[in-house]
């Protein structure tokens, strides 16, 4: 898109936005004692971008941000798996970012893929870094299950029932490192905790953000699917019983 043509647009879209926000100033301000709701600056890329692409879009980035702040709290839970391979954990995230982050094949996951590579991390006889197997592992599932991309267009299609198995697989990670033990017996990785000193769900609260953000991206795009056969339908009937008559 020429870069003048794409910057009136978003000119005439803030133009737009200010006189709507206008029109409903009169309702009171919501309290934000807690923070703000997050939003992004427009871009150009934005103008061929339907809703649910970028419903889509924003969706993959929380889920990869997700897995990266899960990351981080295992490797404080199970410090022994970033010290496989690195010398602070930090230095572990950011490699482990970075391979994300670029779709690099992780060396451990054996060439493995998607779901393949998720039951080899999850595996009681995997001796490498498990957490950045696991991390690498459940991100590629994600992006096969969204066509490859982390951004989305017009022009890209998302299939409804991928995403929806996405989040099973979710699901079904999170009860294998909360049930299965390792060749010691031993489990997985160290994750929820709940005893009589403490009640620690917060990788629970994590791991449901991702599974809800990926039903509801379903939901929306069978509901889009759903409402397109309705409405053909709708403009089927009316072209037949719905037709003007004559008055003179």
């Amino acid at each position: 898109m020429p870069r003048a043509l794409a910057g009136l647009a978003v000119r005439t879209f803030w133009l737009l936005f200010a006189v709507l926000a206008a029109g409903c100033s009169s309702a009171p301000p919501a309290p934000t004692l807690r923070g703000e709701a997050p939003s992004a600056p427009l871009t150009s890329a934005e103008l061929v971008q339907s809703d649910v692409n970028r419903i889509a879009t924003l969706g993959m980035q929380g889920n990869l941000n997700g897995l990266m702040l899960l990351a981080d709290k295992l490797y404080r839970r199970n410090p022994g798996e970033w010290r496989k391979t690195e010398t602070g954990r930090d230095a572990a995230i950011a490699k482990l970012k970075k391979a994300i982050d670029a779709s690099t094949p992780w060396p451990e996951l054996q060439g493995k893929r998607d779901i393949a590579a998720l039951s080899l991390a999850l595996g009681p006889d995997f001796k490498g870094d498990r957490v950045a197997a696991f991390i690498v592992a459940s991100a590629d599932m994600l992006v096969t299950a969204h066509g490859n991309k982390t951004s989305f267009y017009l022009t890209d299609p998302l299939d409804a029932q991928y995403i929806y198995n996405a989040a099973r697989n979710i699901e079904i990670a999170v009860w294998l490192l909360a049930s299965r033990k390792n060749l010691l017996g031993q489990p997985l990785l160290l994750s929820d905790e709940i005893n009589e000193r403490e009640r620690n769900l917060s990788f629970e609260r994590e791991f449901g953000k991702i599974i809800g953000r990926l039903d509801l991206l379903s939901a929306v795009l069978t509901e889009k699917y759903r409402r397109a056969v309705i409405t053909y339908v709708q403009n089927l009937l009316g072209g037949t019983f719905l037709q003007f008559l004559p008055v003179r």
